[in-house]
């Protein structure tokens, strides 16, 4: 059944905004169930989990919020957007980059993963070309209509960097930077030097002490051994993905790349639900034989929508559960790789439901991780210690013959 759209979060009691708590008021959520099967109450304040009892045990000035039958987990990141392109798999004619286009693109993209539980993302965004630094403005002024519902950072992606042709798009990539994208990558496949490419961007990062997120397909091993040699050590990290190629070498060639990335201290980041604009193959990264390695992998969503993935839903959860149905990941490292490695992959602090973590949370109603990513309909996004996001389904059934049995709801009616 497909969900409703996020509805805009209540409460009890206590002082709110237009768009629920304030950021210093203190939040209860009441009778939340977490992952280790206990039923407890966690209060929220300032910004992070303050405390958490047993239910019943807790008090609190501010707002409630009754979360009883739901299993309450870190918040998952989304480590792979593409705002600037999302909801345009119908669109008629060429790709409008016009500004107030992009922006609401993106806007409109990341309050849908909002809705699904993702209280950070990443944004990969075309620099030079037609957009030049067009489609990165606006999507840097999408982040700034968001501030206070979800982190929203950008990627400028050149897509040249060498030769002659090349000049401009490293100028274009210091402009970003100056601008505020605060990760630098693109996609060194598509470029005539690829391993030019790459120590162009990497030459760039460590110049201003940014991350690094690379576009990939991976299935060439030697020049991936080179970008992995060259990426080792580089502070503060560098991600790749979608590195689908991965999955269609030899294993015994796959592997060896995948120590080789180990050992660089290289994230990759999967896109079970798909592909992105970026990379022309498809194919999910062989995510078993990388974390086996001791690779880091995290899971995004890439397409939202648009021409690579018409049906893209932009879900952590999706992503979590395709990574345990297909690829056989337990259920709680499936979701920590849209959670905590996802989160890690960002360079953002590690969540646990505790006392002293950011309240960053995910509220889904179920009470065992596996039923979750199964059925995940209901849901309650909190995101800097307030309910941001709230999306409610209900499902009813008319009546049946069947008696005596523990069935599911049933309505009281015959349907009209």
């Amino acid at each position: 059944m497909p969900e409703s759209q996020p509805q805009p979060p209540h409460s009890s009691s206590g002082q709110s905004g237009p768009s629920g708590q304030t950021d210093t008021a203190t939040l209860l959520l009441c009778g939340a169930r977490l992952t280790d099967g206990r039923t407890v109450d966690v209060r929220l304040g300032g910004g992070r989990i303050e405390a958490v009892g047993t239910a019943g045990s807790l008090s609190a000035h501010g707002a409630r919020v009754d979360v009883s039958g739901y299993l309450l987990l870190p918040a998952p990141a989304e480590p792979h957007a593409h705002g600037e392109t999302a909801l345009t798999a119908e669109d008629d004619g060429p790709l409008s980059y016009d500004a107030e286009e992009v922006q609401r693109r993106a806007t409109e993209a990341a309050l849908l993963q909002l809705g699904h539980g993702a209280t950070a993302l990443r944004s990969h965004v075309r620099v030079g070309d037609v957009q030049g630094l067009d489609a990165l403005a606006a999507v840097l002024q999408a982040r700034r209509s968001l501030r206070g519902l979800a982190e929203l950072t950008t990627v400028a992606m050149p897509r040249v960097l060498t030769g002659v042709a090349g000049a401009d798009g490293l100028a274009m990539l210091r402009d970003a930077v100056k601008m505020g994208a605060s990760v630098v990558g693109g996609c060194p496949d598509a470029d005539p030097d690829p391993t030019g490419y790459v120590e162009a961007v990497l030459e760039l990062a460590s110049e201003h002490g940014c991350p690094v997120d690379l576009h990939t397909d991976a299935a060439d091993p030697a020049r991936l051994g080179r970008l992995a040699a060259m990426a080792g050590g580089l502070r503060p990290g560098v991600t790749l993905g979608p590195c689908g190629g991965l999955g269609r070498l030899p294993a015994e060639v796959a592997s060896r790349a995948a120590d080789q990335l180990a050992a660089a201290g290289v994230t990759v980041v999967c896109l079970p639900q798909g592909g992105c604009g970026a990379v022309d193959r498809r194919g999910t990264a062989p995510v078993r034989l990388l974390r086996a390695a001791g690779v880091r992998v995290a899971a995004g969503s890439g397409a939202l929508r648009d021409v690579a993935n018409p049906v893209g839903r932009g879900d952590p959860l999706e992503a979590a559960y395709l990574l345990a149905s297909r690829h056989g990941l337990r259920p709680e490292d499936a979701y920590d790789a849209v959670s905590s490695v996802a989160r890690a992959a960002l360079g953002l602090p590690e969540v646990r439901v505790e006392a002293g973590f950011p309240a960053e949370l995910l509220a889904v109603r179920g009470d065992r991780l596996a039923g979750v990513l199964s059925l995940a309909y209901s849901r309650i996004v909190v995101h800097r210690g307030r309910v941001v996001a709230r999306t409610s389904a209900v499902r009813e059934y008319c009546n049946s013959a069947a008696t005596g049995l523990d069935l599911p709801r049933q309505g009281r009616g015959e349907p009209s």
